[in-house]
């Protein structure tokens, strides 16, 4: 029996979404946006040299089509990305009105968002009264910090000494649909930061925010760092997905990073968590001892979390040199009728303006199932194809590429 691995590379989109004029950054649209080409025109030009050198590399990824699927989506030039793939490729389209985590991985899995996230203005301060009320009500606190738009790192370097002094947990949100809470992990407590999430995430899933993400962090005032202990507390799916139609099919699944989080546990038979480099040995791992008919779904974040958002094009462009030197081994490692599907949930071009995301089309990477472009495919036609190769019923609204 088949096995399949879905492989969310977080944020590599590769431009030409039809609607980016659509999406912002402040009043930026995403028009012209391309997360891979423009890391690929940096590395081309010598202005993306810290800790690696030259031409972006990724002949893996690009062996199965990566450079093709991103002419193909944009038209926009790739140098050094120019073999003839040797995989499916192609590129997909989301429907969905977001460009979030989300939107992007719910459609993948089958299930394209019915509504319009709720995101809180940037404003100072930024949540209701009523939701800063309750947040420090729940912390035990008699108020909270920030409560405005902030990036994760700079508000720690901002507010975590107020922190450690006062107790009071760091509240702050993007252009996401999201709030996310930050606490030292000795100082407030990892326990207690997590229950504080726990029990706020109801009140702002009733408001249609998407997610309540716990950020820990350790260190000292000048040398804070936020650990691998994140938590996100999402909106459950309001129907079923990819993960459900295999784990009532009777296969297992296993869910490697945030996947857990993102799908609220629905058909979800375990979890295994890290950075980056401990997902790509639990990868190699389900590769190696996954039993026939398993679904393994994992998602690499570190890419849009330390260096999109960042807008650290040399980081990046590490980033997809060390994904692609790490997942050689894994995809020679398929056994006979597997198929591994690489893709992305949405885009984040490092040499944009601003610090979100951008709306982008994302690559479709198929290995194990021999040669062929698939073109110009939707989100859902990931889950359709994936339930296809392992004989499970999917919604027949949704088209296979197989």
């Amino acid at each position: 029996m088949p096995r399949a691995f879905l492989v969310v590379m977080d944020s590599v989109g590769i431009g030409g979404a039809p609607d980016a004029d659509q999406y912002f950054n402040g009043t930026t649209p995403d028009s012209g946006a391309n997360t891979l080409a423009h890391i690929v025109e940096a590395c081309a030009e010598g202005r993306a040299e810290e800790g690696r050198s030259g031409l972006l590399r990724l002949p893996n990824l690009d062996r199965l089509g990566l450079g093709a699927a991103c002419r193909l989506a944009s038209g926009d030039d790739v140098p050094g990305l120019g073999v003839t793939p040797q995989g499916l490729w192609g590129a997909a389209t989301e429907q969905s009105r977001g460009k979030d985590t989300p939107s992007g991985h719910w459609e993948l899995a089958g299930l394209p968002v019915p509504w319009d996230w709720h995101s809180f203005p940037d404003t100072v301060p930024a949540f209701p009264d009523e939701i800063s009320a309750l947040a420090a009500k729940l912390a035990g606190t008699e108020g909270i910090l920030g409560n405005r738009h902030a990036s994760g790192t700079e508000i720690l370097e901002d507010l975590g000494e107020e922190h450690v002094k006062t107790g009071w947990p760091i509240c702050y949100t993007s252009v996401d649909s999201v709030l996310q809470i930050a606490a030292h992990e000795e100082h407030f407590g990892l326990d207690r930061l997590l229950k504080l999430c726990a029990d706020l995430a109801p009140h702002l899933h009733e408001m249609r925010v998407g997610r309540v993400i716990a950020r820990p962090f350790v260190g000292e005032p000048g040398a804070f760092k936020r650990t691998g202990n994140r938590r996100d507390y999402a909106v459950t799916p309001p129907g079923k997905v990819l993960t459900n139609w295999v784990q009532e099919a009777g296969h297992p699944v296993h869910a490697i990073g945030k996947i857990g989080d993102i799908f609220s546990m629905q058909g979800i038979d375990k979890v295994s968590k890290g950075s980056d480099a401990e997902l790509m040995e639990h990868l190699a791992h389900e590769v190696a001892t996954a039993p026939d008919g398993a679904l393994v779904f994992a998602n690499f974040v570190e890419f849009d979390s330390l260096y999109g958002h960042r807008r650290d094009v040399s980081g990046y462009a590490r980033a997809l040199e060390w994904f692609d030197a790490a997942i050689g081994p894994v995809l020679d490692a398929l056994r006979a009728g597997d198929l591994m599907i690489l893709t992305a949930d949405h885009g984040n071009d490092p040499t944009w303006v601003g610090t979100d995301h951008t709306r982008e089309r994302v690559p479709v990477l198929g290995a194990g199932q021999g040669s062929n472009g698939i073109g110009l495919v939707d989100f859902t036609s990931v889950a359709a194809s994936l339930s296809d190769h392992l004989g499970v019923t999917y919604p027949q609204n949704l088209r296979s590429f197989l």
